[in-house]
C-alpha cells in the first residue's frame, strides 16, 4: 500500500474520530492561557523553605503544597477531619480562596483522553493517536512530493480552493499533529505501564526522633535542602505527620525527590528522576501546553485547523471518486479479446479509457477494462492497452503502486501491448510511470502494438492523433469519440479589448474579462472560477463546441480581472469567435492550473523568454511582481507597430522596477534584431552570468521558437558545463508551448 492510500484511508476512517480529539484539544488549550492570566504565580527564585514557612503559618494542618503548571500555589490541608484545598499568595502566604478545579475542564479532559469510556476509551484514544502518527507521516511525505522537496515547502500552493486549503492547513497541522501524536502515544504507554516512570521502590527512611521533649522539630525555613531549592523547580512538598515523630518531609521536583529529617534537617535520601520521567514531563508540556501558554495557543490553533483539514480531504477524495466514469459493456476477462488497464490519480484518465473502450466495442471487440492493479491476461486477449497517468514527477497513482511488481510476475501471452502515458511536460520525468510500465512490459517479453505515446495535460487533440495511429496499427476503422469531463464553467463578461493588426493575416487581441464575485463555499466545492495566477490556463468553450481551447493567462486572481492574448488563426473556431466579441459579450470558461510553469517566488532572478502572443503569461508574471524580483524579459515579435503586445505596459513596469530589463527583437523590420534566440546569443555573457548565479528560465511561444531557444542556451551554457536538460531536471527551466 502506497503513501497516498495510507493517507487517504486513515484520513477517512480515523479522521472522523480525530475530530473529537481536535475539538476537545482546542477547548483544553484555552486552560493554560486562562490559568496564566488568573494565577498569582510564585517568584521562580523564591526558596521553597520560605514558601513552606509562610504556608505553615497561614494554613493550620497543611499537609501538602503543590505548584500548578501555570505557577499557582495550592495547599491541601485537613480541618476537623475535612479535606480542604486553598490557593495561596506566595508573597505572604495569604489565603486567596478555595481551589476548585473546573468541572467543565475535567469533563473535556475525560472526553479527550478516554471518550468518557474509562480504560477502554483510553485504548481507543491511543489507537487514534497511532493512526494520527501514520496520517502525519504519510501527509508529510505527500506534501513534500507535491511541493518538490523541503526547499520548496513554503512556496505558493496551486490548485482548486479545496486543494489549496488542504495543503495550507497541512503545513500548519502536520508538524504539530505529528508531535502531538508521538507525545500522546508515549503518555499512553506510561498509563498502561509499558513505560516505567518511577525510579523503583522508595527508600525506607525515618526521622531519628530524639527523646520526647528534648528537641523541637526544625522549622521549614531552616531545612538546607528546602533552602537550596527554588519554587520554580517545585512540584510537591509533603509535610511530615505531626502525630508521627518518625515521619519525614518529602520534596518532589523536576530533578527528582528527596526525604528530609524533620529534626536534624539532614537529607536522608535522594532519588533522581528517571529518563523516562523526564521524557514524560516534556511530552506532557508539548502535548498540553500547560505552563507555556504561547505554545498552548499554537496547539489550539492547530486543533482548530484539523476539521478544515479533514473536510477538504474528504472533498478531494469524493471529487476524485466521482470522476471515475461507468464502463458500459464491460466483458469478463476470460472472454475479452481487448484488455484496457488504467492507472489514474484523479480519475481523469478513466475518461480516456471509457472513450477507447466504447470505440473498440463499436468496432466489434469484446473489451474488459479495469484498474492496472488487476493486471493479467487471458489467452483470448489479442490486444492489451495500458493508459497510465503519472503523479507529480514520475510517481505512480496511489492504486497503481504495485503494478510494476504485478507485471513482473505475469507471463506474457500472444497479445500485443500499447502503452499511453498522461502527464505534464514541465516535470523532468514526463510520463515517467508510463515509461516504467512500458519498459517492464518489454523486459517481460510482451510484443508492442504501438510505441509508447505521451499525452500532455490531457490533450484531446493528442489523444485523437493517437487514436488514428491505433486504427492504422489494428488495420480497422476506429472512431474514438472522447468528450472530456470538464469542470463547471463560469460566465465571464468582456470589459475591454486591445487590437493588434499582427502579420500574415493573423491579427491578435488582448481580451480583458470581469472577474465575477465568488462565494467561498462554491469555490470549496470546485464550482466557480478557481483561484489562478499568471501562467495558468483559461479553458474556453466556443458555442457548439465540446472541446475547450486553452489560453495562457496574463493575470492572476489578485489583479481582479481575467486577461488573455489571442491570435486569430485561419479556420480557428474558438479564436475566430473570441475575436468577434465586443465589450459586454460573455463567454463560458474555467481555469486549469499549470503548476509546473509558475514562478517559485523569492528573490532568485528569472529569465523570461517569449515570442508573439506567448508573452502573455510572462507579462502576467511582471504585472504581479510587487516584490521586485529581478525579472529579465526577452521578447520577439515581427513588427513593433503591429504586434508589440503589452508594449505600453512593459515600458511602464520597467520604470516601476517590476521588470529589471527588457530586450526586444522584431524579425520583419530592418535592423530589428532577428529572432529571440538571436537576442540571447547577443547577450550571451549576461545570460550566462544570470544562469550561473541560479536564475530560473520560463519560455512561452511556439515549439519551433522553443527549439531555437534551447539550441542557443545550450551553446551559451557550454562553458559552465550546463545544459537546458540539466536546468529542467533541477526545476529551473519550464516551457509553455503551442
Amino acid at each position: 500500500m502506497g503513501w497516498r492510500s495510507i493517507h487517504r484511508w486513515l484520513g477517512l476512517v480515523a479522521g472522523a474520530v480525530a475530530l473529537v480529539l481536535a475539538i476537545t484539544g482546542a477547548v483544553l488549550a484555552f486552560d493554560p492561557v486562562r490559568d496564566a492570566w488568573a494565577t498569582a504565580a510564585a517568584p521562580a527564585e523564591l526558596p521553597v523553605a520560605t514558601l513552606a514557612q509562610r504556608v505553615a503559618a497561614a494554613v493550620p494542618g497543611a499537609e501538602e503544597i503543590r505548584r500548578q503548571s501555570a505557577g499557582d500555589i495550592v495547599v491541601y490541608a485537613f480541618d476537623n477531619g475535612q479535606a480542604q484545598a486553598w490557593r495561596i499568595d506566595p508573597a505572604d502566604g495569604r489565603v486567596l480562596g478555595p481551589y476548585e478545579p473546573s468541572a467543565v475542564s475535567r469533563w473535556f479532559k475525560n472526553l479527550h483522553r478516554s471518550f468518557l469510556l474509562g480504560d477502554g476509551g483510553r485504548v481507543a484514544a491511543a489507537m487514534v493517536a497511532l493512526a494520527m502518527f501514520a496520517l502525519s507521516v504519510s501527509g508529510l511525505v505527500l506534501l513534500l512530493r507535491r511541493m518538490g522537496g523541503w526547499r520548496r515547502l513554503a512556496e505558493r500552493v496551486r490548485g482548486t480552493l479545496a486543494e489549496r486549503l488542504h495543503v495550507l492547513t497541512g503545513r500548519v497541522v502536520l508538524a504539530v499533529l505529528l508531535l502531538s501524536s508521538v507525545t500522546a502515544l508515549y503518555m499512553s504507554a506510561a498509563t498502561f505501564g509499558l513505560v516505567t516512570l518511577d525510579a523503583g521502590q522508595e527508600p525506607d527512611v525515618v526521622s531519628a526522633a530524639p527523646a520526647q521533649g528534648t528537641q523541637p522539630a526544625l522549622p521549614a525555613a531552616q531545612l538546607p535542602l528546602l533552602q537550596r531549592t527554588r519554587v520554580g523547580e517545585l512540584r510537591r512538598l509533603n509535610f511530615p505527620d505531626q502525630a508521627d515523630p518518625e515521619d519525614t518531609w518529602k520534596l518532589t521536583t523536576a530533578r527528582g525527590q528527596g526525604w528530609i529529617d524533620r529534626w536534624s534537617g539532614a537529607t536522608l535520601a535522594w532519588q533522581d528522576a528517571t529518563a523516562a520521567q523526564r521524557v514524560h514531563d516534556l511530552a506532557m508540556l508539548l502535548h498540553t501546553g500547560e505552563g507555556v501558554w504561547p505554545w498552548a495557543l499554537v496547539l489550539g490553533a492547530t486543533a482548530l485547523c484539523i476539521p478544515l483539514f479533514w473536510v477538504t480531504g474528504v472533498i478531494l477524495w469524493w471529487r476524485a471518486r466521482s470522476r471515475r466514469p461507468r464502463i458500459d459493456s464491460n466483458s469478463p476477462l476470460h472472454s475479452a479479446d481487448a484488455l484496457i488497464f488504467v492507472a489514474s490519480e484523479t480519475g481523469s484518465t478513466w475518461g480516456f479509457a471509457q472513450a477507447l473502450h466504447a470505440a473498440l466495442v463499436r468496432a466489434g471487440h469484446r473489451v474488459h477494462t479495469v484498474g492496472i492493479e488487476h493486471f493479467q491476461a487471458d489467452a483470448a486477449a489479442r490486444q492489451v492497452f495500458v493508459l497510465a497517468a503519472t503523479y507529480g514527477d514520475g510517481q505512480p497513482p496511489a492504486h497503481a503502486v504495485g503494478a510494476l511488481a504485478r507485471i513482473a510476475r505475469t507471463p506474457p501471452t500472444a497479445a500485443k501491448v500499447a502503452v499511453l502515458g498522461f502527464g505534464d511536460r514541465q516535470y523532468p520525468a514526463y510520463c515517467g510511470f508510463a515509461q516504467a510500465l512500458d519498459d517492464a512490459l518489454r523486459a517481460r517479453g510482451w510484443a508492442a502494438l504501438l510505441p509508447l505515446a505521451r499525452i500532455h495535460q490531457q490533450s484531446a487533440q493528442e489523444f485523437a492523433r493517437w487514436g488514428l495511429d491505433l486504427a492504422q496499427a489494428l488495420g480497422e476503422p476506429l472512431q474514438i469519440d472522447y468528450r472530456p469531463r470538464l469542470p463547471p464553467s463560469t460566465t465571464l463578461t468582456l470589459v475591454s479589448r486591445q487590437d493588434f493588426p499582427g502579420g500574415a493575416g493573423e491579427p491578435a487581441a488582448i481580451l480583458r474579462f470581469e472577474l465575477p464575485p465568488q462565494r467561498w463555499a462554491e469555490r470549496l466545492r470546485g464550482r466557480g472560477l478557481a483561484h489562478f495566477v499568471a501562467g495558468d490556463l483559461l479553458g474556453v468553450l466556443a458555442p457548439g463546441s465540446t472541446v475547450p481551447r486553452y489560453y495562457s493567462l496574463a493575470s492572476g486572481t489578485r489583479d481582479g480581472f481575467v486577461e488573455i492574448c489571442v491570435r486569430r488563426m485561419r479556420g480557428g473556431v474558438c479564436s475566430g469567435w473570441l475575436h468577434g466579441l465586443q465589450p459586454g459579450d460573455a463567454i463560458q470558461a474555467f481555469v486549469r492550473a499549470n503548476p509546473g510553469f509558475a514562478l517559485a517566488g523569492g528573490r532568485r532572478p528569472v529569465v523570461l523568454i517569449g515570442a508573439g502572443t506567448g508573452v502573455a503569461p510572462l507579462a502576467g508574471f511582471v504585472r504581479g511582481n510587487t516584490a521586485r524580483t529581478p525579472l529579465h524579459l526577452y521578447f520577439g515579435a515581427r513588427n513593433p507597430a503591429r504586434d508589440f503586445y503589452f508594449g505600453t505596459e512593459l515600458k511602464r513596469w520597467l520604470a516601476e522596477q517590476r521588470l529589471a530589463s527588457l530586450r526586444t527583437v522584431f524579425s520583419r523590420v530592418p535592423e530589428g534584431g532577428g529572432y529571440v534566440q538571436d537576442a540571447l546569443r547577443d547577450d550571451a555573457e549576461r545570460v550566462r552570468a544570470l544562469l550561473a548565479g541560479g536564475a530560473a528560465v520560463r519560455v512561452c511561444g511556439s515549439r519551433p521558437m522553443a527549439a531555437g531557444v534551447t539550441q542557443a542556451l545550450d551553446a551559451i551554457l557550454g562553458p559552465l558545463r550546463l545544459s537546458v536538460a540539466q536546468l529542467k531536471a533541477k526545476g529551473r527551466y519550464a516551457e509553455d508551448l503551442f
